[in-house]
Parts: C-alpha cells; sequence; structure tokens
C-alpha cells in the first residue's frame, strides 16, 4: 500500500490517500474572506462593501471598468477586485486583509 498522508485543517484527522498509479493529490478546498468581529463570511460584493464602506473604504470608479474598486482617502491604498465574485480567490482575500488588520481574515472553507 501506497500514498500520501493528508492532514485535514478543518478538524486535525490525519489519512492515508492511497495512490492510484496517477498523481492524484487531493484538491484544496478553498479559502473564505471572514469579517472578524460579525464572525460573518462574505459571500458577495454586497456585504463586503458594507463592511469596507463601515471602516472609511469609499468606492473608486476612476480607473478599470471590468475591477471593483475601493479606496481611502486616508491612504494610498486602493483594493481592486475582478468585478465578477466567482472569480474572488485567496489573492484578493490577502490584500484585504493586509489593508484592514485586525478587521478580515482568510479560513479554509
Amino acid at each position: 500500500m501506497s500514498g500520501t498522508w493528508c492532514f485535514n485543517h478543518k478538524n486535525g484527522v490525519v489519512r492515508l490517500v492511497e495512490n492510484s498509479g496517477s498523481d492524484q493529490r487531493p484538491k484544496p478546498e478553498g479559502k473564505v474572506l471572514v469579517h472578524i468581529p460579525s464572525n460573518e463570511v462574505i459571500t458577495s460584493y454586497a456585504i463586503l462593501e458594507t463592511k469596507l464602506l463601515s471602516l472609511g473604504w469609499e468606492r473608486y470608479y476612476g480607473g478599470d471598468p471590468d475591477l471593483f474598486q475601493f479606496h481611502k482617502r486616508s491612504s494610498i491604498h486602493l483594493i481592486s477586485l475582478p468585478r465578477d465574485f466567482t472569480k474572488f480567490k485567496s489573492v484578493y482575500m490577502y490584500d484585504i486583509v493586509v489593508k484592514n488588520p485586525n478587521m478580515f481574515m482568510v479560513m479554509d472553507k
């Protein structure tokens, strides 16, 4: 029996995934952005916009029309997101986390 030991960060269980001749690794389940104060998972741009507006961010309309953007008057930061929420991946989530310390976190689904 050969395979790869895989650790599930969600429940702490380690299991052996057997090799079936081809290299089949478990696929990551994905990430979600969580608003820390409310413990709410961000599931749409409408929810995200509400949270960002409450933190002093404003919609920015002067950029690329294919992007959903926010800026803060008190900083040089700009958050640029794909207009399609289904393309909202972890790289965009981490950008939000870095620009809003202690307000958001990225977690496994």
